[in-house]
């Protein structure tokens, strides 16, 4: 069995149940009709430069044109973790600390599920590495901004009791441990609630797509288990990372809180 292709009048007749969310718009006063409409322009746009600039990658099968679409999608990872976070930090560490934790993370994440889990030939073929490290960065985006979101509110939230514990001898990671916990718990949280789901209530995406495309239903779960371990591995030393590394940007070498390290919070 093979994928059934799609016309070009059946993106058009998907693109009609738009009228719902317009109606709906229109019936409450929400004025989201130009939101709604920007955003399914954005997304084809997006979807369809997406997928020639992968046609062309897979054609080439070459590591250097793989690395290059892969640190640009790292490099957009992070600027959409910056835009995310309400509190974020000034200057570059705002962009820098979670480019860098999705650089690394993302990396070693798909480096380990094409590589060493999977092994296409050439482990750096782009129609698995690609699509791998768009999940990992996914996933792993999610988790390392819901670890920042709660450490750096909680900071502020909390700063006497964070100020008391360093009073009374604690180290930097001792003062934050409370919320360090909260904020990888916060941040794990989500995937987890995925992982109980998938197959009873909702079918993941990737078994979705490999189903849909033809593939055996077995395989296609296998995949897909392979897939969720390894983002759900992804997402905890992530927030991890993110987690430790935000203490470390919060406090400094005299194990002081530094709140002014933090931008002023964004209407």
């Amino acid at each position: 069995m093979s994928a059934i292709d799609l016309s070009a009048l059946d993106l058009a007749l998907a693109a009609l149940l738009l009228l719902i969310n317009g109606a709906i718009s229109l019936t409450f006063g929400l004025r989201l009709e130009p939101r709604v409409a920007l955003a399914a322009v954005r997304m084809t746009v997006q979807l369809a430069a997406i997928a020639f600039i992968l046609k062309f990658v897979f054609a080439q099968t070459s590591p250097l044109w793989t690395l290059v679409v892969a640190l640009a999608m790292v490099l957009v990872a992070g600027y959409e973790l910056m835009r995310r976070q309400g509190r974020r930090f000034s200057g570059w560490w705002a962009y820098g600390l979670g480019n860098a934790t999705l650089l690394l993370v993302g990396g070693l994440a798909t480096l380990y599920a094409a590589a060493g889990l999977i092994g296409p030939q050439p482990w750096y073929a782009p129609r698995y590495v690609l699509p791998i490290l768009a999940m990992v960065l996914a996933a792993t985006l999610t988790s390392v901004s819901l670890a920042l979101q709660t450490l750096t509110e909680g900071a502020e939230q909390e700063r006497e009791a964070i100020e008391a514990r360093i009073a009374l001898g604690a180290t930097r990671f001792g003062a934050f441990s409370p919320l360090v916990r909260r904020a990888l718990g916060a941040a794990i949280t989500p995937l987890l609630n995925t992982m109980s789901l998938a197959g009873m209530v909702t079918l993941p995406g990737l078994m979705t797509g490999q189903i849909l495309a033809g593939a055996d239903p077995v395989e296609a779960a296998k995949y897909q288990i392979v897939i969720m371990l390894v983002l759900s591995g992804a997402s905890g030393l992530g927030a991890l990372i993110a987690a430790f590394g935000g203490v470390l940007l919060l406090t400094d070498s005299r194990h002081r809180l530094r709140l002014d390290c933090l931008a002023p919070a964004r209407a």
